[in-house]
């Protein structure tokens, strides 16, 4: 299924709004923009299995190249907008695109472009001007002259491509997901991926997906291509803001959503007379992942937007899928669902033994579909499989535990577990506590070390509107005493003006400042 078969039936039909601006893509335009510019790569030598990169804020343009390049068995990478040019510049390189798409409205367009001249095909989103950029988008082709010149006829044949993402990079470069190779074809409808979400949360012709996230992340970028292939309209937002977003579902009728805790948090924190100013009531499912949400939160969501609230758990690799509805949230708090839309879980302990109901451990999921890879880094690949089952089970290398009816719960990342004096402290959850106080705006746990304990915890804490620092730190000391033992509670308290996230709401830890640089 594509844009093409409804492009047919109903040409005028609204595919993508841009929610900022009230622009329209209709599916009569996204069909011949992707057709055009599939043409213009097919043109351009690009074959089944050749890389694209596309790097934008989110626009239009960013779903035109995402069906060309899955119309030509392509496999296209959208950079994270938000990275600094020399992050942008490495994924570019590392994904070895044969063309690049690049939105010149980008404040670091004119450096990424410096740096990735050695793309052989290189397009350029809006005119460029001459000034100031030191001519580096000379022998850059224009967008819209790209798609005014290449053909709109129809190929007999058109080999489905894919995505492929890069890790987040939280704990080091970021890697390209390689997903296994297929034999589809573009207008085939056996599409796991969009099979399994449609039959998840009911995607249909009748769908308007709200997008408050960027489009290069995973999750928006599939449910926008999940949207699309059911007939559905996406209304994209230029970036979240917690009042908009309200009024986006209102304005659109929209039935399907996707968030990050942050994103509910921020909107609770709305004064209650705004929350409920706007008429919500369209709303379908409001689908969440990416981070675990605090039980409370979760269930002051439920009781504001009713029982619409649906989880899942897996991540950019597609390793494996937990699901978990309102009802059953409700049932085992804090838990991210039950196996069953991809996989079986399995816990894990360091020699890859299985642990019982109840003790933590590493997360695997097995499969018999096809599975991943990271792009040039075979050793990286090797260390996400179990050590006997290297063929169908992987991790990403999160830790969690099955309770006894299989439901999971997460605990943390191994790479962020602070063990003190020999006792295992997961930051998530103080993390989880300290995000409901009504002082705070967000928070970040980290380990620190200790010569005693070997680490301790430490928060770095960005306060509420018109909060200050002066006697915060004692009261949320005591605060925290009532919720968490002793020993979980953080021995410093540093308070920043913005914890560091990537715009889909993950926690950067490599970019906290020196506590020393804070005290000077």
């Amino acid at each position: 299924m594509y844009p093409g078969k409804w492009a047919a039936e109903n040409p005028e039909k609204p595919a993508v709004i841009m929610a900022d601006t009230e622009a329209v893509l209709t599916y009569g335009q996204l069909e011949d923009r992707s057709l055009r510019l599939a043409n213009h790569m097919r043109a351009a030598g690009l074959v089944k299995g050749d890389h694209i990169a596309v790097m934008a804020e989110n626009r239009f343009e960013i779903v035109e190249a995402l069906w060309a390049a899955l119309r030509t068995g392509g496999i296209i990478t959208v950079v994270n907008s938000h990275l600094t040019a020399a992050e942008s510049a490495y994924i570019v390189d590392d994904c070895d695109a044969k063309i690049f798409l690049l939105s010149t409205r980008l404040d670091k367009a004119a450096e990424v472009a410096d740096q990735c001249q050695q793309v052989e095909n290189r397009i350029r989103i809006d005119v460029a001007p001459d000034g100031g950029n030191g001519g580096v988008f000379a022998g850059w082709d224009e967008y819209e002259a790209v798609l005014a010149a290449a053909s709109a006829r129809k190929p007999e044949v058109e080999p489905r491509g894919d995505d492929m993402l890069y890790s987040s990079g939280t704990t080091g470069r970021p890697k390209g997901i390689l997903p296994g190779p297929t034999d589809l074809r573009i207008e085939d409808e056996a599409v796991p991926l969009i099979r399994m979400f449609t039959d998840l949360y009911g995607f249909d012709d009748d769908t308007v997906y709200l997008s408050p996230a960027p489009l290069y992340h995973a999750a928006p970028l599939r449910f926008v291509m999940t949207t699309h292939a059911q007939g559905g309209t996406a209304v994209v937002m230029s970036g979240f803001d917690a009042e908009h977003s309200l009024a986006m579902i209102e304005k659109h009728g929209a039935t399907h959503s996707q968030w990050v805790p942050t994103m509910f948090i921020r909107m609770l924190k709305l004064p209650e007379e705004v929350r409920h100013s706007y008429d919500l009531s369209s709303l379908e499912v409001a689908i969440h992942a990416a981070a675990p949400c605090p039980p409370e939160v979760k269930r002051a969501m439920i009781d504001w937007w009713g029982p619409v609230i649906e989880e899942y758990y897996g991540a950019t690799e597609g390793i494996g899928l937990t699901v978990i509805n309102s009802e059953q949230a409700l049932a085992k708090p804090g838990s991210v669902g039950r196996e069953g839309p991809k996989g079986i879980v399995h816990i894990c302990g360091p020699d890859g033994e299985e642990l019982p109901a109840g003790e933590i451990g590493v997360i695997y999921f097995e499969s018999e579909r096809r599975i991943f890879e990271y792009y040039k880094d075979d050793a990286k690949t090797r260390n996400s499989r179990h050590p006997d089952h290297p063929d169908s089970w992987a991790t990403i290398g999160d830790m969690g535990y099955l309770d006894e009816d299989r439901y999971l719960f997460i605990a943390e990342r191994t790479t962020g577990l602070i063990i003190a004096g020999g006792v295992n402290i997961y930051p998530q959850e103080i993390e989880n506590e300290l995000v409901l106080r009504e002082t705070i705006a967000d928070v970040a746990v980290v380990g620190r070390p200790d010569e005693e304990l070997g680490q301790v915890p430490v928060a770095y804490v960005q306060l509420a509107e018109g909060i200050g620092p002066e006697g915060e730190a004692e009261e949320i000391r005591s605060w925290l005493g009532k919720r968490l033992a002793r020993f979980k509670i953080p021995r410093e308290f540093h308070f920043v003006p913005e914890v560091p996230r990537t715009p889909t709401g993950k926690l950067v830890k490599r970019r906290l400042p020196d506590p020393a640089e804070l005290a000077g």
